[in-house]
């Protein structure tokens, strides 16, 4: 997806505000998110796909991803406003990053077919998966 396309597609989805450089508050309209409920899906293989490539103080560490980033401790990191970010959109920081663009539903060439075309969570999701992942803080 280019630049500009992707930009519009964010604006309408998190119509916020300015964009920090490297965060995104989170919109108004979307209640705050149940770490919970992020929990389960960042566990969850087949729905939020985290744990493919991601390992991090989840269950089944056998079966988690080595490809980026470990998410242990990533709330003692990252605010919530600079995860938010990179869950739904890292490739605004990185144009190479293999991680795929969560909230667009166009334009994404690295995921899966069944993913094509479509947003990969919805918004209420990135919420509760960026409150699950700032309270991880060890």
């Amino acid at each position: 997806m280019n630049a500009p396309l992707l930009a519009a597609v964010i604006s309408i989805a998190f119509p916020s505000g300015a964009l920090a450089q490297d965060a995104l508050p989170r919109p108004a309209r979307l209640a705050p998110g149940d770490a919970a409920d992020g929990a389960r899906l960042v566990a969850d293989r087949q729905k939020s796909l985290c744990v493919l490539c991601h390992s991090g103080p989840f269950p089944n560490p056998h079966l988690q991803g080595n490809l980026a980033p470990d998410l242990k401790g990533i709330g003692a990191r990252l605010s919530e406003d600079e995860i938010r970010l990179r869950v739904t959109d890292m490739k605004r920081l990185n144009p190479d990053s293999l991680m795929p663009t969560y909230v667009a539903s166009q334009g994404s060439e690295r995921v899966g077919t069944a993913w094509r075309g479509r947003p990969i969570l919805a918004e209420q999701e990135i919420e509760h998966i960026v409150v699950y992942l700032a309270s991880l803080k060890e």
